[in-house]
């Protein structure tokens, strides 16, 4: 009997695809097949996957399984609520220990036992459900909140006007630099209102491609392009009675602007496909890290648009500005890391929190968050000392430097780049920006 589970196959053999297919119609709701691993990235952005059946290669001659790993990572990265089942031809135990190590949940090799198949699968998807459930439950709770420490005076100050600002309806803008939490306190003025009994929506606009923007934010009609099979409501529908919360909202494009500005005025919006309005009310809160009213004198971002969203602004202070309260939020990490590690009698030493407060923390909260982790990781005794960190500025541009502001973020970033060999994982987390926002700034600079 069919379930509400979704999979998605991936694999270069369309009879393969078709076998499957059968195969696997009376035990899932939805099936989805992917003859091009190349489109995860797009396919996952349209459509949640429960599970992701992956093939271990896909290049003709080519049987190492390399690729198979590369896009295990990929989706991990796309979809890491996903459950992650990798297929071969090869029954090479070395690389299916590989594969689970990096994250994948289980192993079938070709050809594979039906009934095996079928129960390792629904296995997978029932982890898949599950970890969304708690993920739900942790943001409904307020799991996150910890993360609200005020022992200094900038950030209570904050605190003091989440409390203000969550009683109104007013649109709030948040702006800081990446890695402050911008989206914590979004989540925060949402707990607090009276709109608080519905989940927020949050989207990361810099993560939406332009082409999917219309059908992300404002829903599509079944048939209204290539594979929009059903009707699907968009995030600003789903947001009706609740909160909208738009992250990065400096990184849309002048033609997306006006079409949110659109809906914003007219409180409504038409799916794609569609002719009838539908009205909407939500209250929206938006987040970045640029500088937007430089960015209107620029003229890359629409004056009205931010005039729209920007009812209440609140500047989230940098991590180096409210030093008071990096030893609680590092204790905080430390407790959360030492049970998901289960090394439960880890303490640091006062060295240790000592060169965590001194440091100047380019990448905020989350960069302290991964350097606790890693600490933990690696600890082999029940004492982290300060040895254990390993804290480097990113190199910065000589005093001497003269040029435009974009002709210093380019060098930033090319010379990022060059540091980490093209890792843009890493060039991302030196620079305190995400992947997403990284990519942008290299198409645009031409890096």
């Amino acid at each position: 009997m069919a379930t509400t589970e979704t999979i998605l196959i991936v694999d270069d053999s369309k009879s393969v695809l078709e076998a499957l297919s059968l195969l696997l119609k009376p035990h899932f709701a939805t099936i989805k097949t992917l003859f091009n691993p190349e489109e995860l990235h797009s396919t996952l952005h349209r459509h949640h996957a429960d599970v992701i059946l992956l093939d271990m290669n896909f290049k003709a001659g080519i049987n190492n399984g390399n690729e198979g790993l590369f896009w295990l990572n990929q989706i991990l990265k796309y979809s890491p609520s996903s459950s992650v089942v990798m297929m071969t031809a090869y029954g090479d135990v070395e690389l299916a220990v590989k594969a689970i190590r990096q994250g994948a949940i289980d192993f079938i090799v070709k050809p594979w036992s039906n009934q095996k198949l079928i129960e390792t699968l629904k296995s997978a998807a029932r982890l898949s459900q599950s970890k969304q459930k708690i993920k739900v439950q942790n943001r409904d709770t307020g799991k996150e909140l910890p993360l609200l420490v005020a022992r200094s005076m900038s950030f209570s100050r904050v605190l003091n006007l989440i409390a203000k600002i969550a009683a109104t309806e007013a649109n709030v803008l948040i702006t800081g630099e990446n890695g402050t939490g911008k989206e914590v306190v979004a989540r925060e003025i949402h707990r607090q209102s009276a709109r608080s009994e519905k989940p927020m929506v949050s989207v990361d606009m810099g993560a939406i491609p332009e082409t999917l923007f219309e059908s992300e934010l404002f829903g599509h009609k079944k048939g209204a392009f290539t594979d929009a099979h059903t009707d699907r409501v968009g995030k600003i529908e789903t947001a009706s009675n609740s909160t909208l919360f738009l992250d990065e909202i400096g990184n849309l494009s002048k033609s997306a602007q006006s079409k949110l500005l659109s809906a914003l005025q007219n409180r409504t919006i038409v799916r794609v496909g569609d002719n009838a309005p539908i009205p909407v009310n939500m209250r929206l809160v938006c987040a970045t890290n640029s500088n937007l009213w430089n960015m209107v004198g620029e003229g890359s971002f629409r004056e009205d648009l931010l005039y729209r969203i920007n009812t209440i602004h609140l500047e989230i202070p940098p991590l180096r500005e409210r030093r008071e309260d990096i030893e609680p939020l590092a204790l905080h990490f430390l407790q959360q890391y030492c049970q998901k590690y289960e090394k439960n009698n880890l303490t640091f030493s006062r060295d240790a929190l000592q060169k965590l407060t001194q440091y100047g923390w380019p990448g905020n909260i989350r960069e302290l968050q991964h350097a606790v982790e890693k600490a933990v990781i690696l600890s082999k005794e029940d004492v982290i000392t300060g040895d254990e960190f390993t804290l480097t500025t990113p190199a910065t541009l000589p005093t001497s430097f003269t040029g435009t502001l974009e002709d210093m973020e380019k060098r930033l970033i090319r010379n990022a780049i060059e540091r980490n060999a093209g890792n843009m994982s890493a060039v991302a987390a030196e620079l305190g920006i995400t992947r997403q926002t990284l990519y942008n700034k290299v198409k645009k600079y031409e890096l």
